[in-house]
């Protein structure tokens, strides 16, 4: 009877603990945050002189290289991340993405803003690089890259880059 109680509760405290232990995806840290600013959560939007074209067409391709010979700027549609939204405008000359701003990123709590001052200038020259949303993930801040990406390809759809 004695070994059943001892067993009884050693099993029940090796449940309690491994059922309260929290992983890093579970908010202790790491990319954490709440919706923050407005924003167009409805799709991508070119303004800009490419002949006429606006809109928005939002596409899961990530595969762009340079297609349309017009200028202005396009804002991608809002991401939505586990940790909060992310949106991108980019800046098109002479069909080439010549520089990105993100409008919107996960800025929760410290950590995020942290974690979001060091990957987002990382991004950025990614894309002036490879001039499309094929670009790598900053490790630590994969959610936020996810997102970029996404609100990326979106604002290079709207300037209709290919």
């Amino acid at each position: 009877m004695r070994r059943i109680t001892i067993w009884l509760l050693s099993t029940v405290a090796a449940l309690v603990l491994l059922f309260s232990y929290r992983t890093s995806t579970m908010g202790a840290g790491g990319e954490t945050g709440a919706i923050a600013g407005g924003g167009d959560p409805a799709g991508g939007a070119w303004s800009g002189t490419d002949g006429g074209a606006t809109g928005s067409a939002p596409s899961d391709d990530a595969t762009t290289s340079g297609g349309t010979t017009g200028s202005g700027t396009a804002t991608g549609s809002v991401a939505q991340t586990r940790w909060g939204p992310v949106q991108v405008r980019i800046t098109v000359t002479g069909g080439k993405i010549t520089d990105v701003v993100a409008v919107q990123v996960p800025d929760g709590n410290h950590r995020d803003q942290e974690i979001n001052d060091y990957a987002v200038p990382i991004l950025r020259q990614e894309v002036l690089a490879a001039q499309s949303a094929r670009i790598d993930t900053v490790s630590g801040a994969t959610v936020t890259s996810d997102g970029y990406r996404e609100s990326l390809q979106s604002a290079i759809d709207a300037a209709h880059l290919r």
